[in-house]
């Protein structure tokens, strides 16, 4: 390796300590992943999830109610897969494991038509419903002379057009009011077992496993106000008797559960759209691919074969305008290939032979043929798949308070429910049952736990579905969050603020050394044939294009943090920076100069010795990417400051800072002072990401807050850092910075939202209002506004998906 070297050994994996302020799973243990049926809220959520953490053997578990998963890492030595599916269903919900050989795009594919059915389903229950509750409605004028109607808003509502009912339809008026109250009972007794018996049966079987939930709330209040109605019907005079009007409810419990069906439905229509940056994913997927065989004469035929039969090796044909089936290597013909669904960079790029091609892209010019490489679950789609699903499936650490207060909410309201109805009936001078009742079922239907639940994990799946569109891969909700609260950015130089493909721009011979530079450029090439790092690749690219002829190193060393040695024809070569030079007994003095000056203009110097003796200066210049300069200033425009690590001399690594806008320069460190460089920062309160290519950088990657491993369509080097950086361009570190902060402030509103809902809402319907402005909440309106608060959260956070950036 060179003095300027940026290459290291390890790998981020192996790294198993907690880095920067961010644990790393433990290399040992297994994940699976369960889906899950039954959760409607925030307290199923938290009680599945709370279940499988006191499971033995189990070191962490996700629940997220948004992808309906529970993901679980998992000592199998003490715990199986089928043992959590167990303790999931105990609790009362369903769970079931995953085909073993499903893919990501068949398992987001049925998940998708899951979706659909779900949506389909509510649709046709709300529509139903909200249509029996509107001629329940009308079928109730007539009690309004007779028996009286309970739910404030029906009884204005009736009230008001008791006259032009009564006047329009009077034969309604002539049948027996136990006709009609007979006909609306079972009309409700058919609604509730039909389109809303799911919270009564989810309710019991929270209550059979000691929890309580949404379908708690919904199923105690309309339950109670059915009851009620029905004890009416048969027994009025039980009402009667004790001063009280045998009020009915039936029209409401029909409508309530119309409106919560229909806030489901559009709630399930929003969270649908949350997740359609992964659907698009899937659907790049081509369903068949021109694969070229043989037919049994031996001749070569095309033939159209269903993508799951293509077989590594196998040639494949992609004509212009067509998809790329699968993932592999040109072998004849160039193009010209839009990758912008998988990486966000809008120009296509030039294919020819040898050039990888990536499965899901669009062939946009000419034909060619090509090797199939990288098939099913291993393809760069499918991989990409599966980080953007499990990313929507993580949990931001602000979760947690929507969580403490989910577990304990429903158990608070039921009480302020009961507390409501003793108040109103000892305290309201008339009518107190019936005002008591209204009241306690108004706060047990407006109570809703559901926008507490879908506040962050709606944020995050906009979120990473967004930052996909921009070529950006965040692999879970925490590294979400961190990014949003960074104060500092550490850049590695080679490939990420520079270009990564350095060139030889000059050669200087020391003094008296006697060899010429054609021989000098023969040797050193001829070493570094051997070595892994762009300088010396770009010695040997150079020599090559000169016609130099490369000699086999005899003998070659790496020398981390200086250089590289060996010996070429006999000669003992020593390459790299003064250090390197100090430990051979060579004295670079006669070239210092020539050094400081190539440094200055920003070009890695690098001292060569031949035999033990000073022989010349090779100087590399790797040029500054176009985006770099502008992706700093867009660093800076966030309030951020900017500093680059480097294994390079001081003067070169300061002359490329100046010209890139880099605040600060920390040059000449081997791979532990990155590390060290990064614990200071970190030490002074900073929350620091690191931007690097995701190998060279590992350790500092791991160590930062953030890690940003910059990859390519073909090398996602989904292991190295907590964000992904599909293109080797700067700026998709700062559009990542900018989705972090805006993500954070949306869940923040919904945050905010879903807890102010609640505490405005329920003291509203409990009468809060009633003794400064006689106001008292309808249930009709509680269930409205229950019904569209955890809708009105799923939408902020799609604003997401039309948020622009630079």
């Amino acid at each position: 390796m060179h003095g300027n070297d940026d290459t290291i050994t390890g790998s981020a994996t192996a790294n198993t300590t907690a880095p920067g302020n961010r644990p790393v799973p433990d290399a040992g243990g297994e994940s699976v992943r369960i889906p899950v049926s039954g959760m409607t809220c925030a307290a199923c959520s938290s009680r599945i999830q709370r279940v499988l953490q006191q499971q033995p053997g189990v070191s962490d578990a996700n629940v997220n109610l948004m992808m309906k998963t529970a993901t679980v890492r998992f000592d199998p030595a003490v715990v199986t897969p089928e043992r959590l599916v167990d303790a999931i269903k105990e609790t009362g919900y369903g769970a079931e494991l995953a085909w073993p050989d499903q893919t990501a795009f068949e398992e987001q594919e049925a998940r998708d038509r899951a979706a659909a059915e779900e949506l389909r389903e509510l649709k046709r229950k709300a529509i139903v419903s909200g249509i029996v509750g509107l001629i329940a409605m009308f079928v109730s004028m007539p009690i309004m002379s007779h028996i009286g109607v309970g739910d404030p808003f029906m009884r204005w509502a009736t009230g008001s057009l008791h006259p032009v009912f009564h006047e329009a339809f009077p034969w309604l008026y002539r049948l027996p009011m136990q006709t009609i109250t007979g006909a609306l009972m079972f009309a409700t007794l058919g609604v509730m077992l039909w389109a809303g018996r799911h919270f009564y049966t989810r309710a019991w079987s929270a209550f059979r496993h000691h929890s309580a939930d949404m379908n708690t709330l919904v199923a105690v209040g309309t339950g109670a106000a059915f009851l009620y109605s029905v004890l009416a019907t048969i027994a009025p005079g039980f009402f009667i008797a004790r001063g009280m009007a045998p009020d009915v409810y039936y029209e409401a419990v029909i409508i309530i559960i119309a409106l919560i069906l229909t806030g489901n439905a559009f709630e399930a229509r929003a969270k649908k759209q949350t997740s359609s940056a992964l659907r698009a994913l899937v659907q790049l997927q081509p369903k068949t691919a021109r694969v070229v065989r043989k037919d049994p004469a031996g001749s070569e035929v095309e033939v159209d074969a269903p993508i799951e039969a293509v077989e590594a090796g196998e040639t494949v044909l992609v004509r212009p305008g067509e998809r790329v089936p699968v993932d592999g290597e040109v072998l004849s013909g160039e193009s010209a290939v839009d990758e912008s669904m998988l990486t966000g960079e809008s120009l296509s790029v030039a294919k020819k032979a040898g050039d990888p091609v990536i499965g899901g892209t669009i062939n946009r010019t000419g034909a060619f043929r090509y090797r199939a490489t990288t098939l099913g679950a291993n393809s760069v789609l499918a991989r990409i798949v599966k980080l953007m699903r499990d990313a929507q499936g993580s949990r931001a650490p602000i979760q947690k308070l929507a969580d403490r207060i989910s577990g304990i909410f429903v158990p608070i309201v039921l009480s302020i429910a009961i507390a409501t109805f003793v108040i109103w009936f000892v305290t309201a001078g008339t009518a107190p049952a019936v005002r008591a009742f209204a009241a306690a079922v108004a706060v047990l239907i407006i109570a809703c736990p559901c926008a507490m639940g879908l506040a962050v994990p709606t944020a995050v799946m906009v979120a990473t579905g967004k930052g996909a569109e921009l070529g950006v891969l965040i692999k879970g909700g925490e590294a979400l969050q961190r990014a949003g609260d960074l104060h500092t950015i550490v850049l590695d130089k080679t490939g990420t603020v520079t270009e990564g493909r350095p060139t030889v721009t000059d050669l200087v011979i020391a003094p008296g050394s006697g060899r010429s530079s054609d021989e000098v450029l023969r040797l050193v090439a001829s070493l570094e044939t051997l070595s892994e790092h762009p300088l010396a690749d770009a010695i040997v690219r150079h020599a090559r294009d000169r016609g130099t002829r490369l000699s086999t190193p005899e003998a070659f060393e790496s020398v981390t943090g200086r250089g590289a040695v060996g010996v070429v024809d006999g000669s003992a070569l020593a390459v790299g920076n003064a250090a390197l030079m100090a430990d051979y007994s060579v004295d670079p003095a006669p070239l210092r100069g020539d050094a400081e000056r190539l440094a200055n203009d920003g070009k890695t110097p690098m001292y060569v010795a031949v035999d033990g003796a000073l022989a010349a200066i090779v100087a590399v210049a790797d040029p500054i990417k176009d985006t770099s300069r502008e992706a700093i200033r867009r660093f800076h425009a966030l309030g951020l400051e900017v500093v680059m690590l480097t294994g390079d001399n001081r003067r070169t690594a300061e002359a490329i800072a100046t010209q890139a806008g880099i605040d600060r320069v920390v040059a000449e460190v081997l791979p532990d002072g990155k590390v060290a460089e990064i614990e200071r920062l970190q030490a002074e309160g900073k929350v620091v990401a690191m931007v690097g290519d995701g190998i060279n950088d590992a350790p500092a990657l791991a160590r930062a807050d953030v890690g940003m491993a910059i990859g390519t369509g073909t090398d996602i080097a989904v292991e190295a850092g907590d964000v992904v950086l599909m293109r080797g361009d700067l700026r998709a570190a700062a559009r990542a910075v900018e989705l972090s902060r805006r993500t954070m402030r949306t869940m923040k509103q919904n945050l905010f939202w879903a807890f102010i809902y609640n505490v405005i809402g329920i003291p509203i319907a409990a009468g809060a209002l009633y003794p400064a402005f006689g106001l008292l909440l309808s249930p009709i309106l509680a269930s409205a506004a229950m019904a569209f608060s955890s809708v009105s959260v799923v939408t902020n956070s799609l604003r997401l998906r039309r948020a622009k950036f630079a």
